[in-house]
């Protein structure tokens, strides 16, 4: 089933494209070129293919043991700080007034 210039343009107005008279007509060609390769594709024999979420066998997520450690404590964790600001890093400012 060919697509119609009509179905063309309601996809492009959805899709908020403006498309001149050269461009539906390009579009026509080139969807129904793609609908029609779906359509074969959909008559393939896919029952008996095994699902994949992969090209490559066996992937799988590598992980870690989820281990609780203690933490450095403040003083610690500021010791190399170049600036503090009691128990706080001190850091330059970055956003600055914006008026209009």
């Amino acid at each position: 089933m060919p697509i119609t210039k009509d179905e063309v343009r309601h996809v492009a107005a959805l899709a908020r494209l403006q498309l001149d008279e050269a461009a539906v007509e390009r579009m026509t060609g080139q969807l129904g070129i793609i609908l029609e390769h779906i359509a074969r594709m959909n008559r393939l024999a896919t029952e008996d293919v095994e699902h994949t979420s992969h090209t490559l066998p066996a992937m799988g997520n590598v992980v870690r043991e989820d281990v609780v450690h203690r933490g450095l404590d403040r003083d610690s964790a500021l010791a190399n700080a170049p600036a503090r600001e009691g128990p706080f890093f001190k850091v330059p400012k970055v956003i600055e007034d914006q008026e209009a």
